[in-house]
Parts: structure tokens; sequence; C-alpha cells
């Protein structure tokens, strides 16, 4: 097999398109409101469809994801989610940009649960920390990277131009991944080649400790993007920020977390998992609280508090995701992974519809409850804290 860091350099690549295509609708959402003329439910509609369609894919995969070549899948979902991603650039209205998503998310849902399949397979338990911080760098590289030159694409010609960048990137990329990845089988010696449906869910369902953590995975993701739907519409609405300076929010926050991710991942590794992701959890209360409550408020100290924000709000996902991906066995992982993707799947979409419901556009053109949001989003930080804890880690980590 050719060498893990290689593979893992491939994977955090695959992780960067993914993220900033998922990413991209959010800081874009001023343009798409006053576009289409959207109202704040119709928005939250367009930022959660494709996070429901990647839960329907991921639930599906739950049954067969360990049945297959781990290249093979991934290389026929990533090409999918490339395809779709492509067709968002041609669509001419809010319904068919909207059905698209929708087949986008359908193809790019799986793609995390393959990446840290694949990566739970290559690293021990004592040393997937760190490879869990690169995975969170290729985070941070999209923050940084992406999601500025796709506003800047957005602006320099139209909100359709990064997405036909990203997915002409995406279906090169897959390309060079279907001649340069090694087949992933090891798996397959493993698991029950008799297994039914019946039997995968049986086996998760009779494993407490999967349900923990399949149940702390999604309180957390709901938790987190509670607020983010309306972050960059609410900024410049209400706290006075620019499309321009909401291209900076991204550039330093993922610059900040580029070095921050690897080191907070070297951290869970050396101190252990509970300690920091209590430590980055608490810290990041901070800036979400700061954030939903802003008015008026100078650049420079806005972006002080969204980078912070992007410093923990990440680093939280290092420690809470090295413990979950080690509840499941090797035999079973796949399909741990996936159950576990799509009912995060499903917390994004839900958060976006909750948000949504919260939040509210005033006659001033105004974001209004958005404070509430965020109180919201610390309560469930909290609950995660106590549902982590009660996660171990499985034989054959």
């Amino acid at each position: 097999m050719k060498s893990r860091t290689l593979i893992l350099m491939f994977l955090a690549f695959i992780n960067f398109t993914h993220i900033v295509d998922s990413m991209l609708i959010m800081p874009l959402g001023d343009l798409f409101i006053e576009t289409f003329d959207l109202t704040a439910g119709q928005f939250g509609l367009l930022v959660s469809i494709y996070a429901y369609a990647a839960a329907v894919s991921s639930l599906i995969a739950f049954f067969y994801l360990d049945t297959f070549d781990r290249k093979r899948a991934l290389l026929t979902m990533f090409s999918g989610f490339g395809i779709g991603t492509f067709l968002c650039a041609f669509a001419p209205s809010y319904e068919i940009l909207v059905l698209l998503r929708m087949l986008t998310g359908f193809f790019g849902g799986v793609i995390g649960a393959l990446v840290l399949s694949i990566v739970s397979d290559l690293y021990k338990f004592e040393e997937r920390g760190k490879a869990m911080g690169v995975l969170m760098a290729a985070f941070s590289a999209a923050s940084a990277l992406g999601i500025p030159a796709g506003l800047y694409l957005a602006t320099l010609g139209s909100w359709h131009t990064p997405f036909f960048i990203i997915g002409l990137l995406a279906m090169v990329v897959a390309i060079v991944v279907a001649f340069v990845f090694p087949s992933m089988t090891d798996h397959l010696a493993l698991i029950d080649k008799n297994r039914s449906p019946i039997h995968t869910i049986k086996k998760t369902l009779n494993d407490h400790n999967q349900l923990w953590a399949l149940l702390a995975g999604f309180v957390l993701v709901f938790g987190h993007f509670l607020i983010i739907p309306f972050i960059s519409p609410y900024l410049i609405k209400n706290v006075g920020l620019t499309q321009n300076d909401i291209s900076l929010q991204f550039l330093f926050g993922g610059l900040a977390t580029i070095f921050t991710a690897p080191a907070i991942g070297y951290l869970t590794d050396k101190f252990g998992v509970n300690k920091i992701f209590v430590t980055t959890m608490l810290l990041c209360f901070i800036p979400v609280v700061l954030i939903t409550n802003m008015s008026f408020t100078p650049v420079w100290i806005v972006l002080l508090v969204t980078t912070s924000f992007f410093v923990f709000a990440s680093g939280r996902m290092i420690p809470a995701n090295t413990i979950i991906t080690a509840a499941a066995g090797v035999n079973n992982r796949g399909s741990f992974m996936s159950i576990k993707s799509a009912l995060q799947q499903f917390a994004i979409g839900l958060a976006g519809t909750v948000s949504s419901m919260i939040v509210w556009i005033n006659d001033d053109r105004l974001y209004e409850g958005y404070n509430i949001v965020g109180y919201c989003s610390v309560l469930f930080g909290i609950v995660t804290i106590f549902l982590l804890r009660k996660v171990h880690v499985a034989e054959g980590n």
C-alpha cells in the first residue's frame, strides 16, 4: 500500500473541495437573498437541503458501505458530487438550484464518512489525533483559501462562477484519484459475508457505546450549526461588514486554524480527548455569545472574535471525532461512519431549519432573534460535554 501520508494528503484535498462547496452557500447568503428575494425560511431551505439529501445517502450507505472497496466507493461518490456541483453553476432559478443542491448533497454526504473510515483504518487510536488534525487543516485551508476565492469569483463574475470552478476541480481530482489511490479492501475480510440490513441495524443498536457516540456527534453538530447559516447575513446587515469583510473573516479564521488544528490534534494525543474537548468547547462559548449579540462594531474587533470562533469551533471537533470514530471496530466501521454521517447531516439540516424558524428579517432588513440561537448553541454544547464522557474506545482500534 502506498504511504499513509500520501493517502492522508489526498483525503485532505478531497475534504478541501467538498467542504468549500458545502460551506459556500452560507457566506454568499446575502447575495442569494437579494438576488432571489428570499425569506429567511427560503434561505434556510437552500442551506439545509444539501444536508437532508446527504443524510438520506448516508443512511443508505450504512447498510452497504463496508461491502465495497473503500477506493471504489470514494471515487463513485466524489465523482457524483463533482458533477452535481458543476451543474449548480447553470441553475437558472432558485427552485432549480435547490434541486441541484439536493443532488450534490446526496453524493457529497458520504464523502466525510468514507474519509474518516479510511483514516481510522490506517491510523491506530493513539496516533489518530494527528491525522484528524490534518483533516481539520483541510477545513482551515477551505476557509482561508477556498471560501475567499469563491467569494472573489462571485463578485468578479456571478454566484455561478465558484460552483463551476469547484465542480470542474472535483472532477479532475476524481480522475487523479482513480489512477493514484490504492484499493482498500482489508476490511472486507473481517465482515460477516451473510449479514443483512437487519443484522447491521441490530449490531449498532445493541452496542450502547456506539449509540452514545452517535448521540454525542448529533448534538455537537446540531449545536454548532444552529448559528452557522446566518453568520454572514447577520454580520453584513446588523454588524456592518461588507462582502469583502466576510472574505477576510474566512481568510483570518482559516489561516489561524491551519496552525491550531494540528496543535490541538497533538494535544489530544498527549493529554486525552476529554480534557482537550472540554477546554476547547468552553472557550468556544465566548465567541458564540459575542457573535450572536453584536451590533455595529469595528471590523477589526469582529474579525478577532470570528477568528477565535474558527479556532475553537474547529478545535473541539478534533478530540470529539477522535473518540467518536473509535467507538466502532474495524469490522463495521464503514457502517458506523455512515450512520454517524447520516445523523450529523440531518443535524445540520435540522439546525438550519430550526435557526430559520427562530431568526426573522424585520422591516429594516435586519435580523432578529439571532441571540436566542446563540444561547441555544451554548446549551447543546454543554450537553455534548456530558454525552462524550460516556464514549470509550472499542476493541480493534
